[in-house]
């Protein structure tokens, strides 16, 4: 009961940031980022949609679907896992958490079968719920196992990369424990065009604890934060310019914990299995804003990808 009751009191929106912050003093750097606003949920914003991971068994379907599109053909970055879609043994709510489990095996009786030997899931709203503006707020606890790659991230409805924007809200790699990256890319900001958008922040005890990985987004500006502290940016340049600013369009929020590719490097077997949990996803939104909806109609093409790194850049996307 005891232990019921300090969750619910972690998950009150008022409580975040004091429980947050006091947590966030050792472990982050904040002295290059004092130019940044602190990231908070504004007082007149109201929730508008959410997921607590408070009934045990898999993900509520009417909130999240599975993306399995290219496990026959392989998955982007050069990726290793096998994305299972209702599969409990790679994503399952238990104790009021979803829990998605990267597994060393092969799962080469299921159709779409690509001869991957590693299992994980990757979850999306896509075809569900999309946003446009908003407070995007993630509490997790990251994996550390070397060659895990979990990300919070979310992609253009319209399905096409970058053009249509690309939002990590949060990536690590197991190889850099303690490291979280934060990237924002457009048209006019990527990595095949050698000008990604990519910031990262230290937090030392990302693996052994949960902490709150927040997207800011507004009509002027986009603020990537941990536990309130910003430490990434993109302005509204206000000149209309779609490859600067596509984000006047939704996005939909993606899950996963990838394996290996080129971010995510040489896998180590022996830690496997690994698990990215999840406490809560919350989204906020002002009072003038549209409702959470799905689209009225979805493009055929799938916008899969995940970042790649460049030489002296630090990690970059190409739509996971």
């Amino acid at each position: 009961m005891a232990t019921q009751l300090a969750k619910r009191l972690v998950k009150m929106p008022g409580s975040i940031c004091l429980l947050a912050l006091a947590g966030m003093a050792s472990a982050a750097q904040p002295a290059p980022l004092a130019a940044l606003p602190h990231v908070a949920i504004p007082a007149d914003w109201r929730l508008v949609w959410s997921d607590e991971f408070d009934r045990d068994g898999l993900p509520d379907p009417a909130k999240w679907a599975y993306d399995t599109a290219f496990n026959k053909q392989g998955w982007f970055n050069h990726e290793r896992q096998y994305y299972a879609a209702g599969r409990l043994e790679n994503s399952q709510v238990r104790d009021g958490k979803l829990i998605i489990t990267a597994r060393k095996e092969a799962l080469a009786s299921m159709p779409d079968y690509g001869g991957q030997l590693y299992s994980s899931a990757r979850l999306f709203t896509r075809g569900l719920a999309e946003w446009s503006i908003g407070l995007v707020e993630v509490r997790a606890k990251v994996p550390c196992g070397v060659g895990t790659w979990p990300a919070i991230w979310m992609l253009g409805t319209r399905g096409r990369w970058p053009v249509d924007g690309e939002i990590d809200i949060m990536e690590h790699v197991g190889s850099k424990p303690g490291e979280i990256l934060g990237s924002i890319y457009t048209g006019a900001q990527n990595w095949p065009m050698n000008t990604p958008n990519t910031k990262s922040i230290r937090i030392d005890d990302a693996c052994r604890s949960f902490h709150n990985y927040q997207l800011h987004w507004t009509p002027e500006r986009m603020l990537i934060a941990v536990d309130g502290l910003a430490y990434n940016e993109l302005p509204n340049a206000g000149d209309g310019d779609y490859q600067k600013w596509p984000f006047a369009l939704p996005q939909y929020l993606l899950l996963n914990l990838a394996i290996g590719g080129d971010l995510g490097g040489a896998v180590d077997e022996r830690s496997l299995p690994q698990q990215f949990e999840v406490d809560y996803v919350r989204i906020y939104q002002p009072p003038s804003s549209a409702p959470a909806a799905a689209p009225a109609a979805l493009p055929a093409v799938q916008p899969a990808p995940k970042p790649a790194i460049q030489p002296n850049l630090g990690a970059s996307s190409q739509a996971r």
